[in-house]
């Protein structure tokens, strides 16, 4: 895995510029500083970050069969994002490996792992970079001081090979959409429905919007049921997990999370923080950093979690 982190920007530099007052950020979206692109672009970013994981491995751009961005925000509406990243690469110009997008929001890099697991087969496909570039900085009201605090930018690839020796993979993965949240977390304008000709520039139309209380609402109600069917046929049950990974929504949602189940200290983990939500860069982004930390070991059993707009949840159990 690598990754980039474009430049710290502290909460308290946030609240002065807005006008919010001082801890108003830490106190009520859990964030005490997040990352802010300045001049990168996703792309940039996206081709950083996988530079850094190929570097790690010792591999370079022969090696990759297959490129997938996973993620909500884009330089373009056209071309697809995995395009743009592949250009930014120093050698992509000169490998021809195909280039896909996978876009389920904060839950993209949960699909995309699932994709990749599912098309690696020694032949075809035995290697697959995923790259999980995320700017949504730029899409904040500032007058929602819920949001604008809440987001950060970050970009992390992973790359994820066919083991022939079955020593680790993907146990179980499975997502559910629940429509009746399909408008709780949105971007109005900017597509077709609202489009930039028809609909002048308004910062409430072009910004993100956010109906935490029903969305908390919902991820309650659902989470108990949902967790109760994945872990239905498996030998193990989640509190029994070694390493949880679950998307760094909220601080009230993490706080809901580790509530509703009997969770051992330090089994789940959590860097909102640090970095914010940082979108489909969440997970990929906390599960890199449990593993430079050696709080995740070969052998051990790791589950991925989170919640998306749409409104999807899903999860991902693998034996890293």
């Amino acid at each position: 895995m690598g990754k980039y982190l474009p430049s710290v920007y502290e909460s308290h530099d946030l609240e002065r510029n807005y006008g919010l007052p001082e801890g108003w950020s830490e106190k009520n979206s859990g964030v005490k500083r997040r990352r802010k692109a300045l001049f990168e672009s996703n792309g940039y970013m996206g081709a950083r970050a996988l530079e850094n994981a190929l570097e790690k491995a010792s591999w370079d751009l022969s090696h990759i069969d297959m490129l997938i961005a996973a993620g909500s925000t884009f330089d373009y509406p056209l071309p697809h994002q995995s395009s743009v990243i592949k250009s930014e690469l120093k050698e992509g110009l000169s490998h021809h490996f195909p280039a896909i997008d996978i876009d389920s929001t904060c839950l993209s890099f949960i699909s995309a792992f699932e994709m990749a697991a599912a098309l690696l087969d020694g032949k075809q496909y035995k290697r697959i970079a995923i790259v999980n570039a995320e700017v949504g900085s730029k899409g904040l009201n500032s007058k929602n001081w819920e949001t604008l605090t809440l987001f950060g930018d970050a970009a992390v690839a992973t790359l994820v090979a066919y083991d022939s020796e079955g020593q680790s993979g993907v146990c179980k993965t499975m997502q559910r959409t629940y429509s009746e949240g399909v408008n709780h977390t949105i971007i109005k304008g900017g597509g077709n429905k609202y489009f930039a000709r028809d609909y002048p520039y308004d910062e409430e139309l072009f910004s993100f919007q956010m109906h935490g209380i029903k969305l908390l609402k919902m991820a309650k109600r659902i989470m108990p049921e949902f967790m109760d069917s994945f872990f239905e046929d498996l030998p193990l049950n989640l509190t029994e997990i070694d390493v949880i990974i679950p998307h760094q929504a909220s601080k009230t949602g993490l706080q809901i999370f580790k509530n509703t189940f009997a969770f051992k200290p330090n089994q789940v983990k959590e860097n909102l923080l640090e970095y914010g939500n940082c979108i489909s860069a969440s997970i990929p982004l906390l599960l890199l950093e449990t593993i430079e930390k050696g709080e995740l070991q070969r052998g051990d059993y790791c589950f991925l979690t989170g919640t998306s707009a749409g409104f999807g949840m899903g999860g991902t159990l693998i034996k890293y």
